[in-house]
């Protein structure tokens, strides 16, 4: 089986605190179907969908996992990397498509200053998780300077070579610096006057 082997869609918040820093990301990630049942086997009593306490295990692990990853999200300010720390608020539920859907804030290490650009990424340097944006309202700004604004920048379409390269052997082979995720990330800037 080819990469990628799951997919997300994601939503996320770009959060400010009341100084006007960007604090964080908050973020909702829904899962593909099959992952989504493959978590959930099991879980639920007579039918319904798995309760947020009965997922708090699986949300416990599946963000401690995400650690080494950086979370899969990936800052610039300044061409500098801001580092977040540890994730708050970390959540599973299943929605109404019963796809597991996670929810986390992931605070930054120091709030940002909004007058220079900020932007972020959510990809997988191997590509063995596919991250693409949700069509509606996929970033926007909570308790935002007046003046800000959000712009998304779309990847660059994937060249032919490329294309050919998406093979499982391509992937088992790929150096562990490797970062073939970001060519299909999309970039969310935020810049404030």
């Amino acid at each position: 089986m080819a990469h990628p082997h799951v997919w997300v869609a994601v939503q996320s918040e770009v959060v400010f605190g009341n100084d006007g820093r960007i604090v964080g990301v908050r973020h909702s990630w829904e899962f593909d179907e099959m992952y989504s049942a493959f978590a959930t086997q099991g879980l639920g009593k007579n039918g319904a969908p798995p309760t947020k306490e009965e997922l708090a295990p699986l949300a416990k692990t599946n963000i401690e996992s995400l650690a080494e990853f950086d979370y899969f999200t990936f800052a610039k300010q300044n061409n500098e990397k801001p580092a977040f720390k540890p994730p708050q608020d970390v959540t599973l539920e299943v929605n109404e498509r019963k796809s597991v859907v996670m929810h986390f804030f992931l605070p930054l290490q120091f709030p940002a200053s909004a007058k220079k650009p900020f932007s972020f990424q959510v990809y997988d340097p191997t590509y063995f998780v596919s991250f693409g944006l949700e069509k509606k309202e996929p970033v926007r700004m909570s308790r935002a300077p007046a003046g800000c604004s959000l712009s998304l920048v779309e990847p660059s379409s994937l060249v032919a070579t490329d294309n050919q390269k998406l093979s499982e052997a391509f992937f088992q082979n790929m150096s562990p610096g490797a970062d073939f995720g970001i060519k299909l990330a999309t970039r969310a800037i935020v810049a404030c006057p």
